[in-house]
Order: C-alpha cells, then structure tokens, then sequence
C-alpha cells in the first residue's frame, strides 16, 4: 500500500482530498477561527502521502480560508458568510450570518427553489450534497426541488483565472472548466439520486450557459430570498492538471462574503425590491441569452 501512495502528489488523489475539504469548509465542519486537522491526521483519514496533503493545505492557504503557524498548527480563517440586510433572518440579527442555515431553510420548505449564477458550481455542490444527506436521515422531506444554474460560456475568454507571467495560457481557465463538469455533475447526480431513490418525488436539475464573464454570484431560494456577493480578485498559487504550480490572478469562491436579502410584505422594502430586480434578471437572461 505505501508504494502505491508514494507518487500520489496529484491528479486524483490531490482532486479527492482537496473537494472533501472544501466541502468541510463549506457546511461549517471545520468553523471559523477552529483548529485544521494536523497533515498526520489528514493522511491518515484519508489513506494518501503526506506530500498529498501539503499540496492540498497549500491551495487552502494560497485561497486564504486557512492560515497556518508553526508550532500551533493550521486553523481557519475564512468561510462562506452571508451579510443579512434585515434583523432577524433565520434567528439571527441583522450583520454577517453563515450561509449554511440559510441554505438549510430553504431545503427545509416542501417546494425548493434555487437559482444559481455562479463562475463554478464548486460551492454549490457541497452544499447540494449536504442537503440530500439530510433528506435521506429523514431531516427534511422536500416533495419538489427545482434548481436552475447559469454558468459561463466555455467559448468565451475569462477574465480569471489566468497565469500571472503569462495571461494567454490555457491551462488556468481548462482547468476551471473541469472543476465546473465534475462539480455540476456531482450536484445532478445527488438530486437526481433522491428522485431514483423514491425520496423526493420531482426533481429538476437544469443547467445553462451565458456568453458572461461572472463578476458576482447568486443564489435565489423558493422565490423569496437572494444571496448575493462579488467575485474579489486575488494573486495566489494554483495547482495544474498535471502537478505543476504557478502564480495566478484568481477569484475568491467558498470565501467570498454574501448579502442577504429576503421579500417581505412591502413592495417597496430593499429586500423585496432586490429579491424582484434579481429574479427578473436571472429569467431574462436564462430565457433570451443562456443555451443548455
């Protein structure tokens, strides 16, 4: 087993371990400002070499979702957020509340709806994945899922992300595309599952593309709330298809802070107005300028 694991430094592996982190980071496994799992512990959990596991902690450290010191160990220091613009929302007041709960109320509903304009489906999925669990512990029994994800155009040229010595490289922006098929495979598999299983009794996973160079995200959930946030561009070190390391300018994803909106019963409140104008944009644009 030890000579099967001595080249594992990348390609699968690395992908293995570097989507289960993430998605650790996303559903609040490993809080803000919690200690990381030491590289020992790591290698361990999941069966690979301890040079897999740094080049894993590398990426996290060059995403800035954690930080780590010597002689204390790694811990992490940024996650998803969400900025509520109203007091109140899902038992918490106004100011930055953590997407999680936010996504797991709105599964909670008999009719989910959820709307996506994202650059990757990345963040999505770990999110995807969490619910099914849920609703397969017999947490949360939905009757409908409804989820339609608006992503970039593989045709167009990107602004990010793109090798900092040389912007005209292919590499950063093939590999971002694979991120997204496997990450948008991954969520309709999961959906898709609870309907095969007889969990969930509609499901429907639509996926379209748009000649648009995402500069936000957003999420809008069963017709009443919207998450929105911009993409801020970072310098960082990325890892390769094929193991190699360059510098690269990038977007922050699973870090990025949001801004939550909910409707409310004023149609002139800024959450409803915002929940509208959002929707009405997303629709036209999944009608007049998205191709499946």
């Amino acid at each position: 087993m030890v000579s099967e694991r001595a080249g594992d430094g990348g390609g699968s592996e690395f992908q293995r371990v570097s989507d289960a982190l993430h998605s650790r980071l996303a559903d609040g496994t490993y809080p803000l400002g919690g200690r990381f799992p030491t590289h020992r512990e790591l290698a361990s959990e999941f069966d690979v070499s301890r040079d897999t596991i740094q080049r894993v902690l590398r990426e996290l450290i060059s995403e800035g979702l954690i930080r780590s010191k010597q002689g204390s160990g790694s811990r992490v220091v940024k996650v998803q957020l969400a900025h509520s613009s109203s007091s109140g929302v899902h038992g918490s007041g106004a100011g930055r509340v953590s997407l999680g709960p936010i996504i797991r109320a709105a599964f909670a509903s008999p009719g989910v709806t959820l709307d996506v304009f994202t650059l990757t489906s990345e963040s999505l999925d770990a999110h995807i994945r969490l619910q099914a669990e849920r609703v397969r512990l017999g947490e949360i029994a939905p009757e409908r899922i409804a989820v339609r994800i608006l992503l970039p155009s593989e045709e167009i040229d990107l602004p990010y992300p793109r090798a900092k010595d040389d912007p005209a490289d292919p590499r950063p922006q093939d590999r971002l595309r694979a991120i997204t098929r496997r990450h948008t495979a991954s969520l309709r598999s999961s959906l898709r599952d609870l309907h095969t299983e007889g969990l969930v009794s509609d499901v429907s996973v639509e996926v379209r593309h748009v000649p648009l160079a995402p500069a936000f995200k957003l999420y809008l959930l069963n017709d009443s709330e919207a998450l929105h946030g911009a993409y801020e561009v970072i310098e960082r070190r990325i890892q390769l298809d094929d193991g190699e390391e360059i510098d690269a300018l990038d977007v922050l994803g699973l870090g990025s802070v949001l801004t939550h909106y909910a409707r409310d019963d004023s149609p002139d409140s800024q959450g409803t107005l915002f929940v509208d104008s959002m929707q009405a944009w997303f629709d036209s644009c999944w009608e007049l300028l998205a191709k499946p």
